[in-house]
């Protein structure tokens, strides 16, 4: 979007395991930077990398910024798990299945995926972090406690603006129009529990049945 609106040819994205308030507490972090031109690599690193924030560049910059807007969907499958009282184990299968769906929906519709961006701090890392400590973890959690996302936003974020449900509304119905629903039940159930009114504990459900 932001290619097209500026008409910058080549536009690098910087995603990651970077929780705002502790980047501004100069707490350790590290961010990964997708860079399809590789002379402006060395570039940016100069530019954000410091003592306490460590950057990686890649070049697979798709991946990268498609993670930074997928783990916002899991994460809001976190925090329904977490207000049904679920502990960390069913969390962490919450992760490892988002994970496997993130990459899987990754190599569908993108050409040249490298796996080994997923390591990275934009992928599983970053995806780790939003599950236990992002906005749309809480989002989701409050949301099975009977507040809508826009109260969310208002009252309990101070204003700021959740990525997750819009990301889970937009994802879900990519794969619908594709027939791709049933090989994305994490995703699928995330979408039912948040905008069709079914029951959360379907997502418990998807746990106990996925491999």
């Amino acid at each position: 979007m932001i290619k097209e609106a500026l008409e910058i040819p080549h536009v690098s994205v910087l995603m990651g395991a970077n929780l705002a308030k502790e980047v501004a507490r100069e707490m350790f972090g590290e961010a990964t930077i997708g860079c399809r031109m590789e002379e402006h690599g060395p570039i940016l690193k100069d530019l954000f990398h410091t003592d306490y924030f460590k950057i990686n560049v890649v070049s697979d910059a798709d991946t990268v910024e498609l993670c930074g807007s997928l783990k916002n969907a899991v994460a809001v499958g976190a925090g329904v798990v977490d207000a049904l009282g679920y502990g960390d184990n069913s969390k962490a299968a919450v992760i490892r299945i988002g994970l496997k769906e993130m990459i899987q929906f990754a190599r569908r519709f993108y050409d040249d995926v490298r796996l080994e961006t997923f390591f990275e701090s934009c992928g599983v890392a970053d995806l780790i972090t939003t599950c236990y400590g992002g906005r749309n973890r809480i989002a989701g959690e409050e949301f099975v406690k009977g507040k809508t996302f826009e109260e969310v936003e208002q009252y309990i974020l101070g204003g700021q603006k959740l990525q997750g449900p819009h990301t889970v509304y937009e994802v879900y119905h990519l794969l619908k129009d594709n027939d791709l629903l049933s090989e994305y039940p994490l995703f699928t159930a995330i979408y039912n529990v948040c905008f069709e009114k079914h029951p959360p504990s379907e997502m418990i459900e998807v746990l106990k049945r996925h491999l």
